[in-house]
């Protein structure tokens, strides 16, 4: 299957002065962050009020992006004008129309969504008796109804039913009158549903803002100058993204990387996936072919879809690398970015699945993707990639208490490779993911958990010109009977090093109980249920290095030595250098080290 997700045209005719469009543009722009903060402190959930796993986005008529929150994951934010396309084919298949005060909620993963809990709410706007736009906001909820608590770690799940609910363009307000069975049906569906819901009329708040506030923008300016606004801003964001990609040699440009699957299966087609991407630059286009991706996994979660998953690893991969803010300053994301680029992925693979295809777990063979289009571009602009960056993921934590059932989503971190100039980042979400660390205070006083250790790993950094960042541990324990799943990656396979840098370290899952015996547990564990005075310590994997190890300044070896990333013996072993009993760096000895090895593998630059 071909797919641009793209316009196929440019502007229109109409012309509009930069300064009036600027105006509008930065207006826009604020209106989606203020959807974004006011969702986030509506929400009753940690995941959208802490980790800021939500989304918030003004869309033309066209369903193009005008604006989304700065806050919130691209993950959310980006597949929104998906979600939008989705809908209106749904509801026209239906013979529906959209009137003013309409609300609708919408989570197909093969109609936009990314994946079913991530649920939009999306407020159509209207002026002069037409619709001028939309205002949606989407969140990860808690729990969607599926045949587990929690609404990941659904690892086991065979097809897309057993993911949980699914709405598919559905009215929960008709012209502006609450439809309460809806709701009853929601409520009477899913666990928590008070807290669920209580999220989701957040979200409802929170696009209802944006919508008037797109409104008030267009009675002061016109819509016809609004418009005009848009079609420059894609316009101009068009051009950026042509001439990075003209900078680039003509060419193909392929790498592959690999997700574990499930490694414990003896399945051989549902573990040692491949995902290749190929890189194909032809003047100011671009096409990324997946061709070559493996088969879709049609029992288990680990598919992606094209649209709401697939699209935006790849857009925010090439957005990151070619058109980096360090370098070129801030770029508003909109949907002119994605013009100049084609996306071809075989219908049936992992990168393309067909319904009814479980799709839930899709979050980290993403990022696997992304690996894939990073690795691919360093063949052609190799001071502007990092390393391969180590997997992230989540586990759902769930048990019943005197007050009913608790359920906690704890995402995780993964940590970037280095790059040319600097050190890969710790313990950080990466590429396409971007949520943030929920605080160990808010966790404990929610949940009957105890966050006993969590920290950076020692003594494991991949070495480098500039080393990979490292990894996270964190150890928790229950305090009550309840149980966990987890969803993760790169178990098998360790994020690559580049330019002859190390491959980073791979992750490791543990279940240690009471008694004190322990398994180790793959990268995905269906539901599992644990005793109080059992621990689930998660060791999150570290980034690939990047450059040749002896080429790092010594005296940055020996900061990584005094602030315990690595042993002095390490120091000698990784990077040739020698540290004085007292911890300063020996020159001499450093030189003559690095010397001796250089001379007996001489074909290392």
């Amino acid at each position: 299957m071909n797919s641009s997700m793209a316009d196929a045209t440019g502007s229109d005719s109409r012309s509009i002065d930069p300064v009036t469009a600027s105006v509008i543009h930065g207006a826009l722009e604020s209106i989606a962050i203020e959807m974004g903060f006011k969702l986030m402190r509506m929400s009753y959930s940690s995941i959208i009020r802490e980790s800021e796993d939500f989304g918030a986005a003004l869309i033309d008529a066209d369903c193009r992006q005008l604006s989304e929150a700065k806050q919130s994951t691209p993950l959310q934010s980006g597949p929104i004008p998906g979600y939008i396309r989705g809908m209106l084919r749904q509801l026209e298949a239906r013979g529906e129309t959209l009137e003013p005060g309409d609300v609708i909620m919408h989570n197909d993963a093969y109609a936009g969504a990314s994946h079913g809990p991530d649920v939009a709410f999306i407020v159509p706007a209207f002026h002069d008796g037409r619709i001028v736009g939309y205002a949606a906001t989407t969140a990860h909820h808690l729990d969607i109804g599926a045949h587990t608590p929690g609404s990941g770690g659904i690892v086991d799940a065979i097809d897309s039913y057993a993911e949980g609910l699914q709405f598919q363009a559905i009215k929960v307000y008709e012209r502006g009158k609450r439809n309460d069975q809806i709701w009853h049906m929601v409520k009477s569906n899913i666990r928590l549903p008070d807290l669920v819901v209580g999220d989701m009329e957040a979200q409802i708040a929170a696009a209802r803002i944006g919508a008037d506030a797109y409104l008030t923008v267009i009675e002061r300016y016109g819509y016809d100058t609004v418009q005009a606004a848009g079609e420059a801003l894609f316009d101009s964001s068009e051009r950026r993204m042509r001439a990075a990609i003209a900078a680039l040699p003509d060419g193909e440009y392929a790498a592959t990387t690999w997700i574990d699957g499930f490694l414990d299966d003896p399945d051989p087609a549902r573990r040692d996936l491949a995902i290749k991407a190929t890189i194909i630059v032809e003047g100011d286009r671009m096409t990324v072919d997946l061709t070559g991706t493996a088969d879709q996994v049609s029992d288990r979660p680990i598919n992606m879809p094209l649209e709401g998953t697939v699209d935006c690893a790849i857009w925010l991969s090439l957005r990151s690398v070619l058109l980096d803010s360090a370098v070129h300053g801030e770029i508003q994301q909109n949907s002119g970015l994605t013009r100049p680029i084609e996306i071809v992925a075989p219908e049936g693979s992992l990168a393309n699945p067909r319904f009814p295809a479980p799709v839930i777990a899709r979050f980290c063979p993403g990022i696997e993707l992304s690996n894939a289009i990073v690795q691919s571009l360093s063949q052609v602009v190799p001071n502007q990639v990092c390393a391969g960056c180590a997997n992230g993921g989540g586990m759902i934590f769930t048990g019943s208490g005197e007050n009913g059932l608790w359920v906690h989503v704890d995402l995780f971190s993964g940590s970037y490779g280095g790059r040319h100039g600097l050190d890969g980042m710790d313990a950080v979400d990466v590429l396409y993911a971007n949520t943030r660390n929920n605080p160990i205070e808010d966790i404990e006083s929610h949940v009957p958990l105890r966050i006993v250790r969590y920290e950076l790993r020692e003594d494991v950094a991949a070495p480098g010109r500039w080393r990979g960042g490292v990894g996270s541990i964190k150890e928790t324990l229950f305090l009550a009977d309840g149980g966990a799943s987890v969803e993760s990656e790169g178990h098998k396979y360790p994020p690559a090093g580049l330019f002859g840098g190390a491959d980073g370290v791979t992750s490791e899952l543990l279940h240690i109980r009471a008694d004190g015996s322990q398994d180790d547990l793959p990268s995905k564990v269906p539901y599992r249920g644990f005793k109080a005075g059992d621990r689930l310590v998660a060791t999150r994997g570290c980034g690939g290095g990047y450059g040749d190890p002896l080429a790092r300044d010594p005296a940055d070896v020996l900061d990584d030595v005094l602030d315990e990333y690595i042993s002095a013996e390490a120091a000698l072993r990784d990077y040739g250098v020698v540290l004085t009993p007292g911890l300063t760096v020996d020159e001499d000895g450093t030189d003559g080290e690095r010397q001796r090895r250089m001379s007996a593998s001489p074909a290392k630059a």
